[in-house]
């Protein structure tokens, strides 16, 4: 049988965080209503079976659906859609039904795990499935595929013009089978491969890099099932680079497994303290502590968060707050404190479920309050409006807050769009879709000749200009060009993480990000946590309004 995993991603209904095309697509929820009907029409026949049996009333419900219901359906269609009315309408958020296919797209593209394919990303550039990326050691990489190759042929079937996530599909499959596939690269001309699927392995840490001597810096991506090996290798690379301090980037990373989330609070804690204690419903609550020896039990740290870190980011940023064993620097984090539980059923199929809640080392539960509306959209409190917050204290005696996130030890805002750039930010908004297509489109256009010093300029705008304007996108050009240092930030990321990765168009940022800077400020010459404490509280932040 196999074992329930336990997850904490956060799949939610809205606000779902940017992602790249093909590597976080979010999975569509279907409009199961068969319960809601039922329960609602038959309000007065409810009331005439009197204390009738539950589960008999479900199933002559469903009966009279299947047989006089003028629209038929199959046995499984009738208790599918019932199944997931029901999730419905028991009120769980993160609750879900998968078929098959959506438990594998669930831990391929929500939870990041490893999947059978060839070991590539891939957008869609002028309704071509284009090459993006290539991880390291695939089989794509054996082969040479390139960033910008162009697939046009896979299994022998023509897929130009096709949605990406169905040539997605054709390139996956089981291991040690083999698919074809052809695609033309520029200046090259058409390229035939026969690729043999293997697992491949999502990269939870892209890269680990020193943004100054002394201090390394180590984004992570997700909470997938080798997130904690990565980061323990990305900070023994790092202190052989030098690094006597850290940095971990947990914002955008929206959660997964708690497994990892404790895993990678051990590379950082005493074995034995705890990480998080979960309460759970039918089955007997748990304490997770730190297990294996640490990798930088000393170093200097700073965790670095915004409104989109949740679950297992925030296990992680709560674990080290509460022990003092790091700096959180940002803005307050999302404010997911529950567990889900992933139970397979029959026939591959699985339901997520929410089973518990956890709270950090100090007690403190950081979930926000949300609710669903009668439509099924999920409402909550803003990240950083919560006025009124229950306080705890960590081990030396800090004041750390509940209920609604990690709230930072020192808030720093990203930078905010101001003036001209926030004028044209609104004016390209609604066609965000359009935007992104054309800047991968000039990505795929420049990157074989741009240089890695190479500044977007005047040509540059000029291009993409031209570009939204033959794709029916009309700017107004005085807007466009007022916002001149918007789009050539927009151009100078998309391009050069094309051309070179995602670690040479980080670098370029750095000067620009002031939660990054901040945390450098705190780390530089930093001998102790207790010194980068110090520094943080010399910071100074305003505290929330508490209660006891």
């Amino acid at each position: 049988m196999m074992r329930r995993k336990t997850t904490l991603a956060a799949v939610r209904r809205t606000r779902a965080p940017a992602a790249p095309p093909a590597r976080r697509r979010g999975l569509r929820r279907a409009a199961a209503t068969a319960l809601v009907l039922p329960v609602f029409a038959g309000g007065f026949a409810l009331q005439a079976w009197g204390g009738r049996d539950g589960e008999q009333m479900f199933h002559e419900v469903v009966s009279r659906v299947a047989t006089m219901g003028l629209d038929s359906l199959t046995d499984a269609q009738l208790y599918e859609k019932a199944a997931r009315g029901l999730l419905v309408q028991v009120g769980d958020p993160y609750a879900e039904l998968f078929s098959p296919e959506q438990l594998a797209e669930f831990s391929r593209m929500a939870l990041r795990n490893s999947y059978t394919g060839v070991g590539m990303v891939i957008t869609t550039v002028r309704d071509t499935a284009t090459v993006t990326r290539v991880f390291s050691g695939s089989p794509a990489a054996q082969a040479g595929v390139q960033p910008g190759d162009r697939i046009v042929r896979v299994g022998g079937e023509p897929v130009t013009g096709i949605p990406l996530e169905a040539v997605t599909q054709k390139l996956l499959g089981t291991p040690g089978t083999r698919v074809e596939v052809d695609y033309v690269r520029h200046g090259t001309g058409p390229v035939h491969h026969s690729f043999t699927r293997e697992r491949i392995r999502y990269p939870s840490v892209g890269y680990a890099v020193m943004v100054e001597p002394g201090i390394g810096y180590v984004p992570l991506e997700s909470f997938n099932d080798t997130s904690g090996d990565e980061v323990m290798r990305a900070l023994v690379s790092l202190r052989k680079s030098g690094a006597t301090s850290y940095v971990l980037d947990l914002r955008g990373n929206t959660g997964g497994s708690l497994e990892q989330a404790v895993r990678i609070g051990s590379l950082f804690l005493r074995q034995g303290q705890q990480v998080l204690r979960a309460d759970f419903r039918g089955a007997p609550d748990e304490t997770y502590v730190a297990r294996d020896a640490a990798v930088a039990p000393d170093a200097p740290l700073v965790v670095l968060t915004d409104g989109q870190s949740a679950s297992a980011s925030e296990i992680v940023a709560g674990a080290l707050q509460d022990h003092d064993r790091a700096v959180v620097i940002g803005t307050t984090s999302f404010g997911k404190g529950l567990v889900q539980d992933v139970f397979p059923l029959e026939g591959g199929w699985a339901l997520k479920l929410t089973t518990g809640r956890w709270y950090t080392p100090s007690g403190r539960t950081i979930q926000r309050p949300r609710r669903l509306t009668p439509e099924g959209r999920l409402v909550e409190t803003p990240a950083d409006s919560v006025t009124e917050r229950p306080v705890f204290r960590s081990d030396a005696g800090r004041p750390v807050y509940g209920g609604g996130g990690i709230t930072p030890d020192v808030l720093v805002q990203a930078d905010t769009l101001v003036g001209a750039e926030l004028a044209l930010m609104r004016e390209l908004a609604p066609r965000g879709g359009l935007v992104n297509e054309v800047l991968q489109e000039m990505a795929v256009d420049l990157g074989p000749t741009v240089a890695p010093d190479a500044v977007p300029g005047a040509a540059w705008r000029e291009d993409l200009y031209r570009r939204l304007e033959r794709r029916g996108l009309r700017v107004d050009p005085a807007r466009y060009r007022a916002g001149a240092p918007l789009v050539d930030r927009l151009l100078e990321d998309r391009v050069l993480e094309f051309a070179y990765g995602d670690s040479a168009a980080f670098r370029r940022t750095i000067p620009r990000d002031k939660q990054l800077q901040s945390a450098i400020q705190v780390l530089r010459g930093a001998r102790s946590q207790t010194e980068a404490l110090a520094r943080a509280a010399a910071a100074g932040v305003e505290a929330p309004r508490t209660r006891s």
